[in-house]
C-alpha cells in the first residue's frame, strides 16, 4: 500500500501570487505537513511584480506546467495538488500526467472543452478582454474591478484591503487564448486535457457566490471528466465568493479539502 501523502503542492491562480496561500500553508504546516507553494516562471512577491510586470506578460503555461511538474517530481511520496481558480485548471493538466495522490481544484477555471460562460464570468473578465491589445500585456484589475471578480461578499472596504496585500496582474494572453479563444481555435491548445486518462481523485469546490468562476462552470468542467475511471467529486459551499481561500471561514474549507484528499488518496487506480 503506499505511503500517505505528507506533501501538499498549493499552487495559485491569476491577479495574485503564492501570498495568497499563507493562511493555507500555515495551517497545514502547524499540522505536520511540508507545504510547498511555487509560483509561476519569473514571478516574485506581489511588491516586485507591482513594479515590474513584464514577467507577467511573458508566461506561458507550458513553461509553467513544465516548471510545477519539475517541483511535484521532486517530492518522495506522491503529494496532494491543490489550485484555485487558473491554479485548479493547472492541477488538472499535472494530474492528467501522472502527478500526485489526489488533486483540489478550488474556483477552477477550465481547460479546453468547457463551454459554459455565465452572464458574471464575462463581465468579471471584461476588463481583460475589452481591448485586443491587452493580449499582448500583464492586465490588472481596478478595485472596483477587483471586488466584483474576487470579494464580492465582503464589504469594500474590506476587499480594497485584500487588493492592497494580494493583488498582480495576469497574463492579457492567458486570459484571451485560455479564457475567451480556447474552445474557438483549430487544433488543440496548450490547456487541451485528455478527460478519459485515468489520475488520482480529484475534488471540485465551487462557491455559490463566486463571480469569475462561478458553480456552472465547475459543474460543467467535473462533467466532462466523466470519461474518466479515476474518482471524480464536487462539493458547492453556499454564500463563498472567488476569493474562498481567503474571505472568512477559509478554514473550514481548508480543513475539507484536505480530510477529502487524504481520504480519497487511497482511492486512486493509480495508487497500488
Amino acid at each position: 500500500m503506499p505511503a500517505a501523502p505528507d506533501t501538499i503542492v498549493l499552487i495559485h491562480g491569476l491577479w495574485v501570487t503564492p501570498r495568497s496561500w499563507e493562511g493555507w500553508k500555515a495551517r497545514y504546516e502547524a499540522q505536520g505537513y511540508r507545504v510547498l507553494t511555487p509560483t509561476y516562471p519569473g514571478f516574485g512577491e506581489v511588491e516586485a511584480m507591482r513594479a515590474d510586470d513584464s514577467a507577467i506578460a511573458a508566461a506561458s503555461v507550458p513553461d509553467t506546467v513544465a516548471h510545477l511538474a519539475s517541483v511535484i517530481e521532486t517530492v518522495d511520496t506522491p503529494p496532494i495538488l491543490m489550485g484555485h481558480s487558473f491554479g485548479g485548471m493547472l492541477t488538472q493538466l499535472l494530474l492528467a500526467k501522472g502527478l500526485g495522490a489526489a488533486g483540489v481544484a478550488i474556483d477552477s477555471a477550465p481547460p479546453e472543452g468547457v463551454r459554459v460562460t455565465p452572464p458574471s464570468q464575462a463581465r468579471s473578465l471584461f476588463p481583460a478582454l475589452r481591448n485586443p491589445a491587452n493580449f499582448h500585456r500583464a492586465v490588472g484589475f481596478t478595485k472596483a474591478e477587483w471586488h466584483y471578480a474576487f470579494t464580492n461578499t465582503l464589504s469594500r472596504e474590506e476587499s480594497d484591503a485584500v487588493w492592497e496585500r494580494y493583488a498582480i496582474a495576469a497574463p492579457g494572453n492567458w486570459v484571451w487564448a485560455y479564457g475567451l479563444l480556447a474552445n474557438w481555435r483549430p487544433g488543440r491548445q496548450e490547456t487541451w486535457v485528455d478527460y478519459s486518462v485515468d489520475r488520482a481523485p480529484l475534488l471540485f469546490i465551487a462557491g455559490e457566490k463566486d463571480h469569475i468562476m462561478p458553480p456552472a462552470v465547475n459543474r460543467a468542467n467535473a462533467k466532462r471528466w466523466g470519461r474518466s475511471p479515476a474518482v471524480t467529486d464536487l462539493i458547492e459551499l453556499p454564500g463563498r465568493d472567488h476569493w474562498t481561500c481567503g474571505a472568512p471561514g477559509w478554514e473550514d474549507v481548508a480543513d475539507r479539502a484536505l480530510a477529502w484528499a487524504l481520504e480519497s488518496a487511497g482511492r486512486s487506480s493509480l495508487a497500488a
